[in-house]
C-alpha cells in the first residue's frame, strides 16, 4: 500500500518531508484551501510522484499547473462530471504523447453511507478514485469516514484512502488491510493529522507513522 502526503505548502518543509521518500505528495491549487500552494516545488526525488489537487476548477487553470509544475496526476476534489474528467483526459493524453502519462484521481466524499451507483459513469474517464471524508470542506476536515462502507465497493479500480488519518489509526489501517474492504486499496492519504500549522508537516509524526504501516507484522494477511 502507497503513502500520499498532500496539503504540502512550504518549500523547506517540503524537502525535509521528501527525504522520506513517499510515493506521493500532493499540492492544493484552490484559493480557498489554508494550505494553497502558491510558491515553486523544489526538485523531489525521481520516485515521488507530484499530485495537483483542484476543487472545480477549469480545464486551462489545470493544464497551466500542469505545465508550470511538471504534475504527474490530478485530483479532482470538486464537483467534476464525468464529461469535464472525459475531455480533461483528452486533454492530457496530447502531453503524454510528448511527455509522460498523467493520471487523473476523483475524488468521493463518505460519512456513513455512499451510492457506488456514481462511479459507473467515472470508470473510463478516471485512473483512480479518492475516498474522503464528507464535511464542511472540500478535504481536510481531520476526522475519518465509515471504512465499513467500503465493503460494498463494487470496483476493480484502484483508490486511494483519505480523510483524518493519524497515528491513531493505524491499529485501524492493520485491521483494515486484512478485510476484503481494502481489496483495491492503492494508497493510504494523509494531510492534517500530520500538521503543527496548515500545511506544515511534522517530519517526526510522519516518519513514525510511515515505519508502522511499512512494519512486517503490518502486512495484510
Amino acid at each position: 500500500m502507497k503513502l500520499k502526503i498532500c496539503g504540502m505548502t512550504y518549500q523547506e518543509n517540503i524537502a525535509e518531508v521528501a527525504t522520506l521518500q513517499s510515493d506521493y505528495l500532493g499540492f492544493i491549487f484552490y484559493e480557498k484551501s489554508s494550505r494553497y500552494f502558491n510558491g515553486t516545488i523544489p526538485e523531489l526525488p525521481k520516485d515521488i510522484k507530484k499530485v495537483g489537487v483542484f476543487v472545480n476548477a477549469s480545464d486551462k487553470y489545470i493544464l497551466e499547473k500542469v505545465a508550470q509544475h511538471n504534475l504527474d496526476l490530478i485530483q479532482l476534489h470538486g464537483e467534476e462530471s464525468p464529461e469535464f474528467c472525459e475531455n480533461l483526459k483528452l486533454s492530457l493524453s496530447e502531453i503524454h504523447q510528448k511527455q509522460k502519462h498523467i493520471k487523473i484521481i476523483k475524488v468521493f466524499s463518505i460519512k456513513d453511507h455512499f451510492n457506488f451507483d456514481v462511479l459507473t459513469p467515472y470508470e473510463s474517464v478516471c485512473d483512480y478514485f479518492l475516498f474522503d471524508t464528507k464535511g464542511q470542506l472540500p478535504g481536510g476536515n481531520g476526522y475519518t469516514f465509515n471504512w465499513d462502507v467500503l465493503q460494498q465497493y463494487p470496483s476493480t479500480k484502484p483508490y486511494f484512502l483519505s480523510g483524518g488519518i493519524g497515528l491513531e489509526e493505524t491499529e485501524n489501517i492493520k485491521n483494515f488491510r486484512q478485510g476484503e474492504a481494502s481489496q483495491y486499496c492503492y494508497a493510504i492519504d494523509v494531510n492534517s493529522k500530520f500538521e503543527s500549522a496548515p500545511g506544515l508537516k511534522d517530519y517526526n509524526k510522519l516518519k513514525e507513522f510511515k515505519n508502522q504501516v511499512n512494519s512486517s507484522d503490518f502486512t495484510a494477511q
